[in-house]
């Protein structure tokens, strides 16, 4: 990560710790190692965010889940088909692990697998973060025909996270591919999104 002047200081400090939460979780991340890949001073981190760390991981869980609910709308909607962009959506999930040596996962997931019984503050972030995800996979089941689209988009999301996991654990992208072929079955048959 860039640790140039050019970048505010907050936001490095946002970014170390998005990425750091990624690859090693809340839990095995401490402040000394954000600041130290921010390229910040210790204090910075109280001083943006009095709350400490687990204000600091709130931010970073809600940012995270913007970025990728924009991933979501930049490949899916915009397919041919809902179809397409869901297999499109699974297939550039498998790809990012492969190029990270699998380090890459679901940053969200990361974190909510690990705090949400212990962390009240950080898992409402994930819950709001996976809901906003929920929310436009609904949309957009809905607007390909499905019967339920929430269901639907539950079973969808469950299948991708449970491919995350599956794939670092077995350093393989079997799960990403497999998910894909889950998902695909389930969707309505495809016609054009919009």
């Amino acid at each position: 990560m860039p640790t140039t002047s050019a970048i505010p200081t907050r936001e490095r400090i946002v970014l170390a710790s998005a990425e750091l939460f990624r690859r090693q979780g809340y839990a095995g991340t401490g402040l000394k190692q954000i600041v130290g890949e921010a390229g910040a001073p210790f204090g910075s981190v109280y001083h943006f965010f009095p709350g400490g760390k687990e204000q600091l991981a709130d931010e970073v869980l809600r940012t995270g889940g913007a970025f990728f609910l924009a991933l979501y709308e930049a490949i899916v909607p915009p397919a041919e088909t809902l179809n397409a962009g869901i297999e499109a959506f699974f297939a550039g999930a498998g790809l990012t692990l492969e190029a990270t040596d699998y380090a890459d996962a679901c940053p969200i997931a990361t974190v909510a697998g690990e705090i949400a019984s212990t962390h009240e503050t950080l898992r409402v972030a994930t819950a709001d973060v996976f809901e906003s995800w929920l929310d436009a996979l609904a949309r957009d089941l809905g607007t390909a025909g499905a019967e339920e689209p929430r269901a639907l988009a539950l079973s969808l999301l469950a299948l991708l996270e449970g491919a995350f996991l599956l794939c670092r654990a077995l350093r393989s992208t079997e799960p990403m591919r497999a998910g894909a072929g889950s998902a695909l079955a389930l969707l309505p048959q495809p016609k054009e999104i919009r």
